[in-house]
């Protein structure tokens, strides 16, 4: 990982690649560049998804009811349900919030990821620390304002449509899981704050412990102590606030570069902060909402346990793949956010184009496998012989999901970096809301084709919403970003830095 810039000097872009030899040299510096980051940062994600993977897999196991109910409460609950609420003025350059979502500490995350890398590129590095503060503020306001969608749960589930026993059991789960909520609020500022300085390493190994104990702690409440359902919320607060308190100790122990103690700076600007953050929310809101609102529909249909059990399975293992694009989303935006802090403009394309294709390849190797192992890889999730099936003939979407999915992220990761986030958010909307769940609709219920036709519509969206990006991505003056850059940091709070000549064509 490159050094943060000094004293407004620019280090040297790459030179542009004018041979087969000189692209092969800048694919493996490239590819090294990004794994080194990307690598721990999927590791950890994987393993923090597999607290909520593993929580259901034991679950799973206790019936099929408690698999839908736990699958609503997590998946929907948690970033979906209060999606309807959000205003559509949120989106516009006022970004006047009336309410939040679970989902949104992701996207408010995204932003702290954005001035945090372009900081550290940059080399105001002791500006990270403040903004870290600045979100913990916004997102514990947000957990507070949420409170009220996790104690009702129930009455909301059944006002969406679920059938009384599934909402009835999830929305138990849900008021379990209110601390899970709170520590969110603190565990996602951290990571960002740790991924901008590329100290990504010691995410891993939190990560990796934290669902060690998980899986022992859920052995223990599940079916040792026999508490079912309330034993797998249990270990799932205690194992959230173990990533978070560990994360936040190590920050405030060994990262005295960026960390000089609590500031009353955190309190400055503070609006405008969060209006960046509700860009990126909304971003991330779309994307993530949006195949989530299939659950909804699903549970509308014939079936329903069925229905949404073996959608939950294949929504699960997509989740995985998912976890690694996320990391790889993590580092592009590292990436590219510190080679535009750092004047670099022809080294933030490269970067993007190099990872845009392993992602692809690696979408690819993805969907190959589970077109391979579609009458055996429910097996985990259930014993239930119906769910098996139904899993099976939904194993060929699902490997096509995967494909869109693994471009897909990789360029929000880009839309972070550069803080594009106002315009992703127009895009997702338009392909997700307008194009796709229309389509997802006609086809599941007006075609009769129930939550095939569902998710098929959906991977329209989904395709429409990957070219658009793609579009943008080859239209973009690299150039133009870095100034761009210069612009947010002098706004922030930092010196300005000197983007330099690059009168190259890039």
């Amino acid at each position: 990982m490159e050094t943060p810039l000094l004293n407004g000097e620019v280090k040297e872009d790459y030179a542009p690649v004018r041979s087969w030899k000189e692209t092969k040299s800048m694919f493996w510096t490239e590819t090294v560049k990004m794994w080194k980051i990307a690598a721990p940062i999927a590791f950890n994600i994987l393993c923090q998804y597999g607290t909520n993977s593993i929580t259901s897999i034991f679950v799973g196991h206790l019936g099929d009811i408690q698999l839908s109910s736990v699958t609503i409460s997590l998946s929907v609950i948690g970033t979906f349900s209060f999606g309807f609420m959000i205003a559509i003025d949120v989106i516009s350059d006022n970004a006047r919030c009336r309410f939040l979502c679970p989902s949104m500490f992701l996207g408010m995350g995204s932003a702290l990821e954005t001035l945090c890398g372009q900081a550290f590129g940059a080399g105001q590095v002791h500006m990270l620390g403040v903004y870290m503060q600045r979100s913990w503020i916004v997102l514990w306001v947000s957990c507070i304002i949420l409170l009220p969608v996790y104690i009702f749960a129930t009455p909301i589930l059944k006002l969406l449509g679920q059938e009384d026993e599934i909402a009835d059991l999830a929305g138990q789960f849900t008021l379990l899981v209110i601390p899970q909520l709170f520590s969110l609020a603190i565990n996602f500022p951290t990571q960002k704050f740790l991924q901008a300085q590329s100290r990504v390493s010691v995410i891993a190994w939190i990560g990796f412990v934290a669902l060690t104990i998980h899986i022992v702690l859920l052995y223990l409440f599940v079916y040792v102590f026999d508490w079912g359902t309330t034993g797998a919320a249990i270990a799932f607060d205690i194992t959230a606030w173990e990533i978070t308190i560990a994360q936040a100790i190590y920050v405030m122990g060994w990262c005295k570069e960026g960390w000089h103690g609590f500031s009353w700076s955190a309190f400055n600007d503070i609006w405008a902060f969060v209006r960046l953050s509700i860009a990126s929310a909304v971003m991330l809101c779309l994307e993530i909402w949006y195949m989530m609102s299939i659950i909804i529909l699903t549970g509308h249909l014939d079936n329903a346990v069925i229905a949404v059990g073996s959608l939950s399975i294949c929504m699960n293992l997509n989740g995985w793949e998912a976890m690694l694009f996320i990391g790889i989303n993590a580092a592009i935006s590292v990436r590219v956010s510190n080679e535009l802090g750092l004047g670099r403009p022809r080294a933030a394309k490269y970067s993007v184009y190099v990872t845009v294709f392993q992602s692809l390849l690696i979408g690819l190797f993805f969907m190959v496998v589970i077109l391979i192992t579609k009458d055996y890889f429910a097996v985990i999730f259930t014993s239930s012989k119906d769910l098996q099936i139904a899993v099976a003939k939904l194993a060929f979407l699902l490997g096509i999901t995967m494909v869109l999915n693994s471009v897909q992220p990789v360029i929000s990761g880009v839309a972070i970096g550069g803080g594009w986030q106002a315009l992703v958010a127009y895009i997702n909307l338009g392909s997700y809301y307008v194009f796709g769940l229309p389509l997802g609709y006609l086809l599941g219920y007006e075609a009769k084709l129930g939550v095939k036709g569902l998710w098929s519509g959906m991977i329209c969206g989904t395709a429409l919403q990957t070219l658009l990006l793609l579009i943008v991505l080859y239209r973009t003056n690299w150039s133009k970003e870095v100034e761009q850059t210069t612009a947010r940091m002098r706004k922030w709070g930092g010196q300005a830095i000197d983007s330099g000549k690059n009168e190259d064509s890039i």
